[in-house]
């Protein structure tokens, strides 16, 4: 089988035997290598920016989706949390480093708001949906359900994921015991 010969003005000559490809100067061969290690570099580098925020985004515990954890859920549930019920919730906000932003338990004053209108973040009014009193819950909350890419200065950086470990105290009114819940007995 004989060599494939390209006219001598082409930029290259090719053998088909061999395939490799003959430059006319040492300044071509040079240029070439340069492009292809130049590709290689900026694939690799690529790569590691890839792997290094794969890596960090798991290490930091932020979500993209809200995460509920069911802590503790009591033997009867009479009555749950729906869209319009006025809720008493005891809660502890943490960012994912584990630090304290706010806390209820630690004032003894649970945070009392009508669920699903808006008067706290989103993942809040989702999050506490279908909660019978006296359940314990976890709440791993993405940026764009809590304080958003803005935050709330100066407690939680903007796009912070924020966990609440939340527990129900009261739908309209009514306690775990049937009773009604007044400040003096909370």
């Amino acid at each position: 089988m004989s060599p494939i010969s390209l006219p001598s003005s082409s930029f290259y000559n090719y053998t088909h035997k061999k395939k490799r490809i003959k430059y006319r100067d040492s300044s071509e061969r040079a240029r070439a290598k340069m492009v292809k290690m130049s590709f290689r570099c900026a694939t690799s580098i690529l790569l590691v920016l890839v792997l290094i925020s794969i890596v960090s985004a798991k290490k930091s515990g932020d979500v993209t989706e809200l995460q509920i954890g069911v802590k503790y859920k009591p033997k009867t549930c009479d009555i749950q949390a729906h869209k319009g019920d006025r809720v008493k919730v005891h809660y502890r906000g943490k960012l994912t480093d584990g630090s304290v932003f706010d806390s209820s338990f630690e004032r003894g004053d649970p945070i009392e708001f009508e669920l699903g209108s808006g008067q706290v973040i989103k993942g809040w009014d989702q999050g506490l949906l279908g909660m019978c009193i006296g359940e314990k819950r976890k709440l791993k909350i993405p940026a764009k359900l809590g304080y958003g890419e803005q935050g709330s200065p100066p407690t939680i950086p903007g796009g912070a994921t924020l966990v609440f470990d939340t527990e129900l105290v009261a739908v309209n009114g009514k306690t775990s015991d049937g009773g009604n819940a007044d400040d003096s007995d909370l």
